[in-house]
């Protein structure tokens, strides 16, 4: 979920229907709001946001530190209506991650937010998970060392778990990163069927089951016991060295 601070509705709605056709969520805020919502929103709701688009306003300059505060991981943004050298300069001083001319094409939001992620996390290609590989750009996910063509849903929804990878994170956590704390108009069960129709196609891939499901405590990435060489055939070598013990132990026994 992305964030966006501006009084002018019409840049809040504009940026918030083109992310949404790249499939992420976002939250209409007005400077005087953001301060509030910072301070009441849940740990749920704050680990949700993917970033922050910052419109110019009075208030601006001290946004970075309050939202760096509450969301220390996500990547704060300052949008300009004209470029101005001495607002920029203010606004890295602040604490912005990057200053943006607008209009800015929210593909290029999102390979920004990739870099800043990669940064983060020192790795110059993605964010890995074992044998996933994702990149928080638009881009589809690398598993077992293969593009995977995934709904942007589904592709949102590994996203989120390969960020928040060795921690569980309940359904409400991740339909709030997909569908955003304020979409009423979406039934949360529908991270079910999403997550469903996930699992089935990396196992496909992977050769083992890669999300960890816990009744009322929630999803988590896993990895395998042991290193599976092949994927693909991983069901196939796993059951044939079982065989070939049971064959000798028999033979021992008639003998």
């Amino acid at each position: 979920m992305f964030v966006i601070v501006d009084d002018r509705e019409i840049v809040t709605a504009g940026y918030a229907s083109a992310f949404e056709r790249e499939g992420y969520a976002a939250l209409e805020l007005k400077p005087a709001e953001l301060v509030d919502w910072l301070e009441i929103a849940s740990p749920a709701d704050l680990q949700a946001v993917e970033g922050f688009l910052l419109g110019v306003s009075p208030y601006r300059p001290a946004f970075p530190t309050q939202i760096k505060t509450r969301c220390p991981d996500a990547p704060v943004f300052a949008l300009d209506d004209r470029s101005c050298l001495e607002t920029t300069l203010q606004m890295f001083a602040a604490g912005a991650d990057d200053v943006l001319r607008k209009p800015v094409h929210v593909r290029e939001i999102l390979a920004r937010v990739g870099v800043y992620r990669r940064r983060v996390s020192q790795d110059d290609k993605g964010v890995a998970s074992g044998d996933i590989e994702v990149f928080f750009d638009g881009r589809d996910p690398i598993v077992f060392k293969e593009v995977m063509e995934l709904p942007r849903r589904e592709r949102r929804i590994l996203e989120y778990l390969v960020k928040n990878k060795g921690r569980r994170v309940t359904k409400s956590q991740i339909f709030n990163a997909v569908y955003g704390v304020m979409n009423e108009g979406v039934d949360e069960c529908v991270v079910e069927s999403h997550i469903s129709k996930l699992r089935k196609k990396l196992r496909m891939r992977l050769g083992y089951d890669a999300i960890e499901s816990t009744r009322y405590i929630g999803y988590m990435l896993k990895q395998p016991d042991r290193v599976v060489a092949n994927a693909p055939n991983a069901e196939l070598r796993s059951s044939t060295p079982a065989k070939t013990e049971r064959v000798n132990i028999r033979a021992v026994a008639l003998a």
